[in-house]
């Protein structure tokens, strides 16, 4: 018998880490954002769809911020999906050694709110996020999340 908030004796069978390379231009969005949610289908993640949505909103965010931002000096790009027993981490790391920071809410601009979308999303669904310097001196910039939306 195990006790509250404890590590399940068995992993459930959709536990695990997964990783892939992408290039760091634009068609790169739409398959990193596909290639998560086959992941989790074929691995049947029980993830609620509301958390699903933010979460691949995220990973578009993400990814798009490393083709948009770092591809003149990271061509390559990596994301990982980490799965737990009640939550879900994506990152995207980069070797680009800038660490964004989420702006302020500007109306006037256009573009600019990626990391701003990504920290609220997170925060709505009771996970959290950050941003890490890699060892070779990129970045990570990733997000958890629960599986179920949190009371």
């Amino acid at each position: 018998m195990e006790s509250r908030g404890s590590v399940p004796a068995h992993p459930v069978p959709y536990e695990g880490v997964w990783r892939f390379t992408a290039p760091a231009v634009d068609v790169s969005v739409p398959q990193a954002r596909h290639a998560v949610r086959d992941l989790l289908d074929r691995q049947g993640v029980p993830v609620e769809d509301d958390i699903l949505q933010g979460l691949l909103l995220i990973l578009s965010e993400l990814v798009t911020n490393a083709v948009r931002h770092a591809a003149l000096l990271s061509p390559e790009l990596a994301v990982e999906v980490a799965i737990g027993a009640e939550w879900i981490r994506v990152s995207v790391e980069d070797n680009h050694p800038y660490r964004p920071t989420a702006l302020v809410t500007d109306y006037a601009q256009t573009g600019g709110r990626g990391l701003l979308l990504v920290r609220e999303i997170t925060a709505e669904a009771g996970g959290t996020c950050d941003v890490e310097h890699t060892a070779g001196g990129g970045k990570i910039i990733w997000a958890a999340l629960p599986l179920k939306t949190q009371l």
